[in-house]
This record gives C-alpha cells, sequence and structure tokens, in this order.
C-alpha cells in the first residue's frame, strides 16, 4: 500500500463493510466522478450505463476488496470503468453481423482516445519500449525487426539466422517476455499498479504513436507499429 493512500483504503474498507456514513459520502463525491469518468469515455452518454453497472457492482459485491490502496480510489475507479468500456467495445465487436457492402468500422481507439491520461500513457510506454529494446542483444533486435517489421516468416528469419525456425519462434518469445518484464518494470517507477494495468489497456486497443522502426533501427523501411 502506497502511505499516500492510507484514508482511501480506509474509507474503501469501511464501504465494503456497509458502513452508511461512508455510502453516503460515496454517492456525494465518488459518484459524479465516475460520471465525468464515462463522459470523458463517450460523449453519447452510453458508458454512464456501465458507471452505474459499476456502482451497482460496487454495492452488491463488494467490489472495493480489489482495491489495496496503491493508487487514490479515484484513480482506480477511472481505471475500472476505462476497462470495463474497452471490453464492452470489443464484445459489441463480436457481435455484430458481417456485411460485405459495409465498410468495416474501425472503433479500436474510440476508449483509448477518449481516456484523458492517454497522451501521459503514450509518452510513458514509448520511453519504456525505447529503453527495453535498446538493451537487447544485437541478434534479439534483427529478429524483431525481421518479423514485425519486415513481415518475415519464420522459416525466413532462420534462413537469415542459420537457426531452424522453431528456435527462432522461442528467441522471438522470450525477448517479447523480456520486453514486456522490462517495460513493467520502468512503468512502475512512475506509476502505481492501477495506472500500469490502465496504461497497458490503453496502448493494448490501439497503440496510436508508439513506432518499433526507430527502436530497431529501421527508420528507412516501411513503419509499423506495435505495443509487443
Amino acid at each position: 500500500m502506497d502511505r499516500s493512500h492510507a484514508d482511501d483504503l480506509l474509507f474503501a474498507q469501511r464501504c465494503a463493510a456497509g458502513d452508511e456514513d461512508a455510502w453516503e459520502r460515496f454517492v456525494r463525491e465518488y459518484r459524479p466522478l465516475l460520471y465525468r469518468a464515462a463522459d470523458a469515455l463517450d460523449a453519447t452518454g452510453r458508458a454512464r450505463e456501465l458507471a452505474d453497472a459499476l456502482y451497482a457492482d460496487l454495492f452488491a459485491r463488494s467490489l472495493f476488496t480489489y482495491f489495496h490502496g496503491r493508487s487514490s480510489l479515484a484513480t482506480w475507479l477511472r481505471a475500472v470503468l476505462s476497462q470495463r468500456y474497452i471490453d464492452a467495445l470489443r464484445a459489441a465487436r463480436r457481435l455484430e453481423p458481417l456485411d460485405d457492402a459495409a465498410e468495416p468500422a474501425d472503433t479500436r481507439g474510440e476508449a483509448a482516445t477518449a481516456d484523458p491520461e492517454r497522451p501521459r500513457y503514450l509518452e510513458a510506454m514509448q520511453r519504456a519500449l525505447d529503453a527495453a529494446v535498446s538493451a537487447l542483444a544485437d541478434r534479439d533486435r534483427m529478429r524483431l525487426a525481421c518479423y514485425y517489421v519486415q513481415s518475415m516468416t519464420l522459416a525466413a528469419i532462420g534462413r537469415l539466422t542459420g537457426e531452424h525456425e522453431a528456435t527462432v519462434s522461442r528467441h522471438l518469445t522470450r525477448t517479447r517476455r523480456v520486453i514486456r518484464d522490462e517495460v513493467e518494470r520502468r512503468l512502475r517507477e512512475a506509476f502505481s499498479d492501477d495506472q500500469v494495468a490502465a496504461c497497458f489497456a490503453s496502448v493494448s486497443a490501439d497503440p496510436g504513436t508508439i513506432d518499433i522502426t526507430g527502436m530497431l533501427g529501421l527508420e528507412g523501411e516501411s513503419r509499423e507499429r506495435s505495443s509487443f
């Protein structure tokens, strides 16, 4: 627990225990915050239904027990609501009927771009990725460049590196894991656990301006974006 959020943790515990005074304060102070966060995600007001559902779950299912005080309660609530909105968008896309005559709608970044914290998350993620990729061995960076930027097959990369394609696959998996662990470690130096989760959710929904070509030393090659 972050000591600076001890009061928020105690307040959440009181709400989870059904303290009427605590709930009155939550309704007065935090329910409007949820509505403002919902309106920031979707100006049409549709996200307010998710805010109401989250409020109901906090009351009926004691979701407060998942709050551990590593960030402010307000930040945690916004992160949970944002993730639910992203999940709802993905679920809706899976259920949409296919229409050959219609242009496919790209709603990938609807939730991400509405998040007021998104510019900060993108900047932090870019810095963390730059550092993580720069620390890799040259051979690991080359495999990444061949696979993600040049779109080469595992077999083609194996012929280039003198490795079996299964070995190339194992190296790529290991390298992605190393990058993920290092990025997460660096993000935790600046963000709480909840904010790190929100950062990954935002970037996974839409990598935005994050560009791996510069990290791999391929500015002149075909450009491709990825959040690994």
